[in-house]
């Protein structure tokens, strides 16, 4: 119990933390790929925060934070899908490549680095299991974003942005419905 409330806690900090310099860094880099992981890891924190509320607690107790989780990451989705349309309609300039890399990059070593603490944990109870979920899903969108500046900086497009962010959301829809189903 102990263990997990320590491991809750960083990788609540290492979440927290990549919330506020991938949002800084997407708006202004005007790249919707890491807004999206930004606004993904913010939620990551707060699921982070209703799984050390529910250490100790009884097992229907943790379920139920890991279904509130779910349905965190769903409405994220949601509110995700509607901006990259919004970007897509109102024809955002081009989002700066560079800084996509290079943020993704230390993003992509802060969910190593969870999911690291996370390992012990991952067939653990359901409130762990989701937590082990939400970090793999961060990872992947790592490298989703890279794959994107690069994309961007080949093409001179800002689609591959917009893409990605729309996969971005689709894999936290996938993520969400994973947890709603545990």
């Amino acid at each position: 119990m102990q263990a997990d409330r320590r491991t809750l806690l960083w990788v609540f900090a290492i979440n927290a933390g990549f919330f506020v310099a991938e949002s800084l860094a997407g708006w202004l880099a005007r790249s919707m790929g890491l807004v999206a992981d930004g606004l993904d890891m913010l939620a990551d924190a707060f699921v982070y925060g209703l799984a050390l509320a529910a250490i100790g607690k009884a097992a229907g107790h943790k379920r139920r934070v890991a279904h509130i989780s779910g349905y965190i990451q769903l409405g994220l989705a949601v509110l995700g899908f509607g901006e990259v349309l919004r970007r897509a309609i109102s024809g955002e300039a081009m989002p700066e490549p560079w800084t996509m890399v290079v943020v993704s990059l230390f993003a992509l070593a802060g969910n190593l680095a969870c999911l690291y603490l996370l390992r012990k944990a991952k067939n653990g109870e359901a409130h762990m299991q989701a937590s082990w979920i939400f970090t793999t899903t961060d990872a992947q969108v790592n490298v989703g974003v890279m794959v994107a500046a690069g994309l961007v900086a080949f093409t001179g497009s800002r689609w591959p942005d917009l893409l990605i962010g729309t996969l971005v959301f689709g894999l936290v829809l996938r993520g969400a419905w994973r947890i709603l189903k545990l």
